[in-house]
Formats: structure tokens, sequence, C-alpha cells
């Protein structure tokens, strides 16, 4: 004779069998997507670190072929490396690498090239901003001061704030635009850190053009150089 509390438990039991066989299967796809989803991104996260690791192997073979002066074997590795690892970090960071070789070995249409796939590339915006400054400078060397104006980034972090209004100073400079070139000499001289060593050279700009900044912590201002132009 059944008791009362196997009953119950009988009761409990016909509901979970109904229960589960009115949402069984949708309790189970739910699982299977879930679960799925989970391997799915586990495997996106292997995937990204095996891609960065075999980036990083490019990487140091640029590196030392920077080092060994070999810029036909840094344009080979770059040219690898953005086909096949183009959107890691490290196709950013050998963009700027690269260039930077190039340039230094009188390369400047190789070096403008590098330095505008980094711009448009960059997995990291920090990386596109400093590929423009050096564009910048590469332009300038060239005497194509709209073009280098043109270059410059039109709202670069507040890292790189100083570093780009210096680089606009000295295109404007170049330029003859004394003038201006001050107001974008003593923007850069502003955002910088006062225990910035780079911001000792910008004052040494503002000073040869006849502006010595005043030093915001003092109120004091720095003697203009002798014979600067007032």
């Amino acid at each position: 004779m059944a008791t009362p509390l196997d009953l119950q438990e009988q009761e409990q039991l016909d509901s979970i069998k109904h229960f589960w066989k009115q949402y069984g299967n949708l309790i189970t796809w739910v699982l299977i997507i879930a679960l799925g989803g989970f391997a799915a991104f586990n495997g996106w996260q292997w995937m990204q670190r095996d891609r960065a690791v075999k980036a990083s192997v490019l990487f140091d073979e640029l590196d030392k072929a920077v080092t060994a002066g070999d810029t036909d074997k840094v344009a080979r590795v770059l040219a690898d490396m953005k086909e096949r690892y183009g959107s890691t970090a490290f196709a950013g960071q050998a963009g700027l690498l690269a260039a930077k070789a190039q340039f230094e070995k009188g390369q400047n249409d190789a070096a403008r090239a590098s330095l505008e796939w980094v711009i448009g590339n960059a997995s990291e915006k920090e990386y596109a901003v400093l590929a423009r400054l050096r564009l910048a400078g590469v332009l300038l060397d060239e005497k194509k001061y709209d073009e280098a104006l043109k270059a410059l980034p039109t709202d670069p972090p507040p890292s790189f704030a100083g570093l780009a209004a210096d680089r606009r100073g000295d295109i404007l400079t170049a330029q003859g635009k004394a003038d201006e070139a001050r107001t974008a000499y003593q923007a850069a001289f502003d955002a910088m850190a006062p225990t910035l060593d780079y911001r000792r050279l910008v004052e040494a700009k503002l000073t040869a053009l006849g502006a010595a900044p005043e030093t915001p912590a003092t109120g004091v201002t720095v003697p203009a150089a002798a014979g600067a132009s007032k």
C-alpha cells in the first residue's frame, strides 16, 4: 500500500516529466548554444594568442633586419606581416619601425608607404597618431609643408597633443611663419609636463623666436637668447 510520502514523490516525478516533455527540447538547445558559444570564445582566444605569438616572431625578425641595416629584408618581412597578421598590434609597431629604418636610409617613398599603412590599418589608435607625426616629419624633410600640415593628427590624445603642436611649430617655422610657429610652440610647451625633458627643447625653440615661455610654477620668464629676433 502506497504511503503519503510515496504519493508525494510520484506527483513530483510526474511534474518533472511533464515539465521536461514541454520544455526539454528548448533547454537542450539553449545549453548547446551556450556551450557552443563558450567553446567558440575559447577557440577565438586561443587563435588570437597563436596569431600574436607568430606575429611577435616576425617582428623579432624585422627588428634584426633593421639592426643589420638590411632594408630590403625589412620590406619583405613587413609585407609578410601585413598580409598574415595585419590586425595585430605587432603589425603597427613593425610599420613604425620599418619606416624609421627606411627614412634613415633615405628611402622616403618606402617610409611614407609604411607610415600610411599604419595610419590606415593600425589596431591601436596611438600607433596611427604616432605614424601621422612621423609622416609629417618625412614630408617636412621633403619641404612639402602643406602636405605635412595635413598629415598631422587633428584630434590627438592628450599624451600626444604636445608633440603634435611641436611638429606643427616646426613646419610653420620652415615656412617662415614665425607668429604662427610661436603659437604652436607655446601650445606644445603648455601641453607638456614640466618634468618632461623634451619640454626644454620646445622652450629653446620659443626662445629662439624671441618668445621665451613663462613658467606656470614661478611666473618667471626665461630671458631670450642673445640675437634672437623680437
